[in-house]
């Protein structure tokens, strides 16, 4: 793990807090959130996609090819 992560104490964090929200606002944290949240569904959805294209039956591909 980051060492940085691991020595920020009581009242770093909530600095930080106010620096991200001076610099993006109130506004934009929101939609900042929704968005990152929907390209870690899209993610995990192309990887649940790749591991069943893994653990299918190589006759189906060779079917489906021909």
């Amino acid at each position: 793990m980051n060492p940085l992560l691991m020595n920020l104490n009581g009242w770093e964090i909530p600095i930080i807090v106010l620096v991200i929200l001076i610099l993006f606002g109130g506004k934009k944290i929101p939609e900042f959130m929704k968005g990152l949240g929907k390209g870690i569904n899209s993610f995990k959805k192309g990887l649940n996609d790749i591991e069943e294209d893994i653990k299918a039956d190589p006759a189906d591909k060779k079917s489906a090819d021909n």
